[in-house]
């Protein structure tokens, strides 16, 4: 299964069609391996053979089973709009995110378009105990499930802003409703901060969280989370957090209603 995700990666990056010989080459794989792989794909449909035969290519098959998969539980449009809007409003990147077992999944990225930026990646997957993104989700849980959950974590210093134990992430989780967002600094990514708010809809805990080099974002994160507030509710309604996320908080300064 791995080899099979590998070399879908293979061909998204290289953009053209891949003779056996050059597949085998760039993964280090034995030639009969290989083949074996490209004629199980071909014959179940998700390769061909677009200028003749020996050099392959994926289908659309990939594509129209990706939007099987998409279509069964969506992200919400207006969820995806607001990401898109915040990107345009902070210009920085904002992501989309759900919790998937003892990670926390970017379902949407709205990329920064500064030169330099967080370079998240949808399908992205980052350890929900140690992000602002995980800790937004998470507070949207009960004691019993976070409990579950926390106890299974390997707690590993990835940065130094990193939470190293049960205790810790329940610290920030407490602070973080107090406050009303929640915050990374260097917590995941070296370098990184962020600041996060939960969104329930649809019956699913959701993320947004906006992200940037932390030389950039640390000493505006208040405002960030004032935006994020403003703008989720100019376009959910001004009691959206009333009435879906009643545990958080208001930051003390609201913006005006125009970016």
């Amino acid at each position: 299964m791995e080899n099979v995700l590998d070399l879908l990666e293979f061909f998204a990056e290289r953009g053209r069609p891949a003779s056996l010989a050059e597949v085998s080459e760039h993964f280090t794989w034995p030639r009969s391996s290989t083949y074996n792989l490209l004629s199980t794909l071909s014959s179940r449909g998700y390769l061909y053979e677009p200028i003749g035969r020996g050099r392959f290519y994926p289908t659309p098959r990939w594509l129209m089973i990706s939007q099987r998969v998409s279509g069964a539980e969506p992200v919400p449009e207006d969820l995806l709009k607001l990401g898109l809007i915040l990107r345009d409003e902070t210009q920085e990147t904002v992501c989309i995110g759900a919790a998937a077992g003892q990670s926390l999944v970017f379902l949407d990225v709205a990329p920064s378009p500064a030169r330099i930026r967080y370079a998240a990646e949808t399908g992205q997957r980052v350890p929900i105990h140690a992000t602002a993104s995980g800790h937004a989700v998470m507070s949207q849980w009960s004691a019993s499930q976070r409990a579950s959950l926390l106890r299974k974590v390997e707690f590993e210093r990835y940065g130094v802003g990193s939470p190293m134990s049960i205790d810790a992430v329940e610290d920030r989780i407490r602070s973080g409703l107090h406050r009303g967002w929640f915050k990374s600094a260097s917590s995941y990514s070296v370098d990184l901060g962020g600041v996060s708010v939960p969104m329930n809809l649809s019956d699913r805990t959701y993320s947004v969280t906006v992200a940037g080099p932390l030389n950039r974002v640390e000493a505006i994160m208040p405002e960030l989370a004032v935006r994020v507030h403003t703008t989720v509710k100019r376009h959910f309604g001004a009691d959206y957090f009333t009435r879906f996320v009643p545990n958080l908080a208001s930051p003390p300064i609201e913006l005006d209603t125009q970016p």
